[in-house]
């Protein structure tokens, strides 16, 4: 998951390169970085925490230049120390360099190991560190050319932003498989970010997506960045994306998140038009089951409710490291509306189910809280499979519809029915043809590791 930031020609970079950050805090929790150039050097900081809590006045005044990148972390790789927090700073033979990453490279391991049979010396357990060491070893004469050798000895889905003292590259991997986007800045210069929700707050205009396999680069030579075709294949946006990773704001292939979620909860409601269940309400789980539960309610027309609060000064649940800890969160996090949902029968929508933790506790809840009935809906299918593409699912054993079906999940969780989308109906209300990346669904890895 993570988020990434880049901003190059604006006197203010790492303060806005900090608001934008903050606008994808929900990317990632766990740390917070930005580097920033100015007068030919790199100045770095990085901390564990929220934007808000690392980023203070006096550390920003610190960060000087008309560019800087920036990272929110959400490990799928690597550790728990400082050490594994991005970005990720070195020195080597062209100068000074800074990465940041959204991603996960497959080959991670036998890159490192044979880097390690040639002496290289790592820092952190991160996989974007694979890149420092494969740049920095390089014969190549300019960054540009060292960076296309290193990519291709990288397989994975990522999108970096590499910064040298005086340039900026941007790299989306072949396949397109996790977002990235370019905007311009009112008060000058550009913007590049995981999501667009990060460009109103900078006051950026949208421009377009970074292509698949594209790199762009910035320069203090040219008024535009360039841009280089490094690769070439058939683009594969991350469906889980649209799903719950993404702001509701943010836009996508020219579709916002939030239409495709509602579009998600129509679709659910017109799959259960043949089902014989009385319902009086439709709740969501918060908040990124609200659009679908409206879209449901809108189709159904069943009174849509707000049954259950959320605290929203606690994160979110799903990318958190530990089960112990998602599991006292979800306690923290969400309380039932009593005097609303007592003796009623709900339909509940939540984004997915991954774990069932979350699920479970909610029925548990609501049922403890006086509802008669909790028929649970999901707009999304059933996850089955773990993700090696920057989605911290690494174990199919934590995945409970690996190991249960829909009625024994229904069981588990306490619910009075369940119904999931089917892989046609998700991609049916993303409305945007694709062939979408989907092996959280249906297991098709269609990234080959043949190293």
């Amino acid at each position: 998951m993570c988020a990434i930031v880049g901003i190059y020609g604006n006197e203010n970079a790492a303060r806005l390169a900090s608001l934008a950050l903050f606008s994808m805090q929900h990317r990632g929790q766990e740390a917070s970085g930005i580097s920033s150039s100015a007068n030919g050097k790199i100045s770095t900081f990085k901390k564990r925490g929220l934007v808000s809590e690392v980023f203070k006045e006096n550390t920003l005044s610190l960060l000087k230049g008309n560019m800087a990148i920036g990272h929110n972390r959400y490990s799928t790789a690597g550790g728990d120390t400082l050490d594994d927090t991005q970005p990720i700073f070195a020195k080597y033979k062209l100068g000074e360099i800074a990465i940041v990453h959204n991603g996960n490279l497959i080959n991670k391991s036998e890159v490192r190991q044979e880097l390690i049979n040639d002496g290289a010396i790592f820092q952190s357990g991160l996989d974007s560190e694979n890149l420092v060491h494969l740049i920095a070893r390089s014969s190549k004469n300019k960054l540009r050319d060292r960076i296309k050798e290193a990519l291709d000895k990288t397989i994975g889905a990522f999108c970096f932003i590499i910064q040298s003292r005086s340039k900026q590259f941007v790299i989306r991997d072949k396949y397109g498989i996790r977002p990235l986007s370019l905007g311009k800045i009112k008060s000058g210069g550009y913007v590049v970010a995981s999501e667009t929700c990060a460009f109103e707050l900078v006051d950026a205009m949208f421009i377009r997506d970074i292509k698949p396999g594209e790199m762009l680069i910035f320069n203090n030579k040219q008024e535009e960045p360039e841009s280089i075709q490094l690769f070439k294949e058939e683009y594969r946006p991350c469906a889980f994306e649209y799903v719950y990773f993404s702001r509701p704001d943010s836009v996508i292939d020219n579709k916002t998140v939030y239409e495709t979620r509602e579009n998600m909860g129509k679709t659910l409601a017109l799959n259960d038009r043949n089902n014989n269940i009385k319902i009086d309400m439709v709740v969501p789980v918060p908040d990124s089951g609200v659009p679908a539960a409206l879209g449901y309610a809108n189709e159904s027309g069943i009174p849509f409710k707000y049954g259950i609060i959320r605290n929203h000064y606690i994160g979110r649940t799903f990318i958190e490291p530990t089960q112990e800890m998602r599991s006292l969160k979800v306690k923290m996090k969400l309380s039932p509306m009593r005097s609303l949902i007592k003796g009623k029968s709900l339909l509940v929508i939540d984004d997915s189910i991954v774990r069932g933790t979350t699920s479970k506790r909610i029925v548990r809840m609501l049922k403890d809280a006086g509802a008669k009935e909790v028929h649970f809906r999901v707009a999304s299918p059933e996850i089955k499979f773990p993700c090696y593409y920057g989605i911290d699912t690494p174990n199919k054993e934590e995945l409970i519809s690996f190991s249960m079906n829909k009625n024994e999940i229904c069981s588990h969780i306490g619910a009075d029915t369940l119904e999931y989308l089917s892989i046609d109906d998700l991609v049916s209300a993303i409305g945007v043809e694709r062939n979408y990346a989907l092996e959280s669904f249906n297991g098709d890895y269609f990234i080959k590791n043949n190293g």
